[in-house]
């Protein structure tokens, strides 16, 4: 299940978002090609990434901040930017250019705070912007939780885009962190997901002053969960369909 996109339409330039992503997208690029073999980069991650048994000594504290803008591999960097795109541009929005770019950071730290208390002595450093956009994802079902969000479902050979309301979306999300984080030992490295659910967690608590601002339950009766203003209509995107019962084939030889 992928997002793709959201049908809430932002009111202004998405200034901070663009930057945040200029910086992770940049960064990779230079410390991914600037150090010799992987040994070279083994210390660049050392030096900028978030060990929680370092924090818990008191070691290398700006870690908290330099972590958030450094990624495992294209991959890691490109879900986490699609999910910033998506989610952010509407936080950023109703928060203005500054506040965000704090709230941003704030969630960012207070995720890898969340991970180091799960594993307080564990040598496996942590790396990437995902509890900072947990946090952006968090706020964004506070204020906006019946936006609609068109997902990919992907099922072996069956492909649909389907519109969903945000709180199914990012509440199925939510809760796979906390299964996955109750199943896995972060003590051996993958997937952190107790910092994504304690960066979504304070996100949604960073955000409740907005709410309230807006006029708290009064502001979900009067847009009934949508975002206050229309929705972006997309044209109908198709997806090719997989036959299920493909035509018979020639034997041949065996590939990869």
């Amino acid at each position: 299940m992928f997002p793709l996109r959201d049908h809430n339409p932002s009111g202004r330039t998405p200034y901070v978002v663009y930057l945040l992503m200029a910086a992770n997208i940049l960064g990779y690029l230079w410390y991914s090609t600037s150090f010799p073999g992987d040994r070279g980069l083994a210390m660049f991650y050392g030096a900028f990434a978030a060990v929680p048994r370092e924090i818990m000594s008191g070691e290398a504290p700006l870690t908290l901040l330099t972590s958030m803008f450094i990624h495992g591999g294209v991959m890691h960097l490109a879900g986490n930017m699609l999910f910033l795109w998506i989610f952010g541009d509407n936080m950023e929005d109703e928060m203005g250019h500054l506040p965000f770019l704090l709230f941003y950071l704030v969630s960012g730290v207070g995720a890898t705070l969340a991970h180091v208390v799960s594993a307080p002595m564990s040598p496996v450093p942590l790396v990437g912007a995902s509890g900072a956009i947990a946090g952006v994802m968090g706020g964004y079902l506070l204020l906006f939780p019946k936006a609609r969000v068109d997902i990919l479902i992907i099922l072996i050979v069956f492909f649909r885009i389907i519109p969903v309301p945000a709180f199914v979306m990012l509440g199925l999300w939510l809760g796979m962190q906390f299964l996955g984080g109750l199943n896995a030992d972060p003590n051996l490295g993958g997937v952190a997901y107790w910092a994504h659910a304690g960066g979504f967690l304070i996100g949604l608590a960073l955000t409740l002053p907005l709410w309230l601002k807006r006029g708290g339950p009064r502001f979900w009766t009067r847009t009934a969960g949508h975002p206050p203003h229309p929705e972006t209509r997309y044209s109908v995107t198709r997806v090719p369909r997989v036959p299920r019962h493909p035509p018979a084939r020639r034997p041949g030889p065996w590939g990869k």
